[in-house]
């Protein structure tokens, strides 16, 4: 499928140069981009593209050779081990590395109630299994649980200290995103990571998702922890600059942190999702250019 077809009745105009030649392209930036697959929601939710082809459309369209998968997408094929054999040759066959799986729907690891949240943790189980087979280093985690600020912290520090023990034994880390409820607070989300203080347990500080809190207060705090970044999106202005975070901000706040690893796009906008990705990775790789 060649790009005109691809951008086939989106708005080009709106976002036209971002999908233009850079003019820094040659110039590696500090780090790795990779590709989220939840930015192609619509997509995979229609059928207009399967599942086992969003590796080959990460690369072969977008020309990123590293994807995050979120588990919504397969949920019920975390034990089919057919499926998982051709998602992962899927990947090979293309040059992609899968980095990590987004896990929603397994119940809440903040749950006060402790056989709820030992349910929650073992619904877990199979998904770090998964991952390891098909090579991540991690699966990411939402943290989650109905009581007051405290409780739900001191549930959570339990519910990620027990995922983590069990992920440790196949070398895969369990990450937070700060994304619903109390983890959505920077203090809050740095407060449990330091108490649960293991070497497997870790953040993906996402650029939205702090609700009122301080996005770039957020993502500074959340750095030390941080073994992935979602750089979520939703609109850009004529200028190809996302309009709701400063992205040169935000890439100087993980500069700073001597953070070295992926970046993932992550688009949520409206509208056509394939120039929502273009326009990601080009404004990253633009300011990513010049932060050498």
């Amino acid at each position: 499928m060649k790009r005109r077809q691809i951008l086939k009745g989106a708005g080009v105009a709106a976002l036209g140069a971002t999908l233009s030649p850079l003019a820094n392209a040659n110039t590696k930036p500090f780090f790795d981009i990779s590709l989220a697959q939840w930015s192609l929601h619509r997509q995979l939710r229609s059928g207009e593209l399967p599942v086992l082809d969003f590796a080959r459309k990460s690369k072969e369209f977008f020309g990123i050779s590293a994807v995050e998968y979120v588990n919504q997408f397969f949920a019920d094929k975390a034990n089919d081990q057919r499926f998982l054999r051709s998602l992962k040759q899927r990947a090979n066959d293309n040059g992609v590395k899968s980095l990590l799986i987004m896990i929603d729907g397994e119940g809440h690891l903040g749950d006060v109630d402790n056989a709820v949240r030992g349910r929650a943790v073992e619904n877990h189980f199979k998904w770090c299994e998964a991952a390891k087979y098909l090579g991540c280093h991690s699966i990411r985690v939402n943290i989650t649980g109905s009581g007051d600020s405290d409780s739900v912290q001191d549930a959570a520090v339990d519910g990620l200290s027990r995922l983590c023990a069990f992920a440790s034994m196949m070398q895969i880390s369990v990450i937070v995103e700060n994304n619903v409820g109390f983890s959505s607070n920077g203090n809050w989300l740095e407060a449990l990571l330091q108490r649960v203080a293991l070497p497997n347990c870790g953040a993906l500080p996402d650029f939205g998702n702090f609700g009122d809190y301080d996005r770039y207060k957020g993502v500074e705090q959340l750095m030390p922890f941080a073994k992935g970044i979602s750089a979520k999106s939703f609109a850009f202005d004529g200028k190809g600059k996302e309009v709701q975070t400063d992205y040169e901000r935000m890439l100087k706040i993980i500069k700073r942190a001597g953070y070295s690893g992926h970046i993932g796009v992550e688009y949520e906008g409206a509208g056509n999702e394939d120039m929502g990705v273009m326009a990601t990775k080009n404004l990253l790789l633009e300011i990513g250019s010049r932060l050498i």
